[in-house]
């Protein structure tokens, strides 16, 4: 029984060092990714096309500078996000393989964009 137990424990050792291992390991923070802004304003996307790396999380900070809602979405990549007027925000956005990658104003449905990953 004993030698179960002094088992059991070595086990659990040597996972929580795993644990504090990876967890030691630098993790991307929103703050300490490329960023991309995004301007959103009645209808208008400044800039349209967006170019960002390839394999790379990125931040899109995106900023309502109109007079009404917008909402910044790609169905390509799964985001969305309603800002009111004056307000700002951002989306993290996984890494990408190469391509287009198309968003929009849902509010606005005539403000495309398109991200490219090279």
């Amino acid at each position: 029984m004993n030698q179960r137990i002094a088992r059991l424990l070595a086990t659990m050792a040597a996972s929580v060092v795993t644990l504090l291992a990876l967890g030691a390991a630098p993790l991307a923070r929103a703050d300490d990714l490329p960023t991309f802004k995004l301007e959103m304003n009645n209808g208008k996307l400044n800039p349209a096309r967006i170019e960002v790396p390839a394999g790379k999380r990125i931040k899109i900070e995106v900023h309502n500078t109109g007079t009404n809602a917008v909402e910044f979405e790609s169905l390509q990549l799964r985001k969305e996000k309603v800002l009111a007027l004056g307000a700002q925000s951002f989306v993290v956005i996984a890494p990408l393989q190469p391509g287009e990658y198309k968003f929009f104003d849902d509010f606005h449905q005539q403000a495309q964009g398109v991200i490219v990953a090279k």
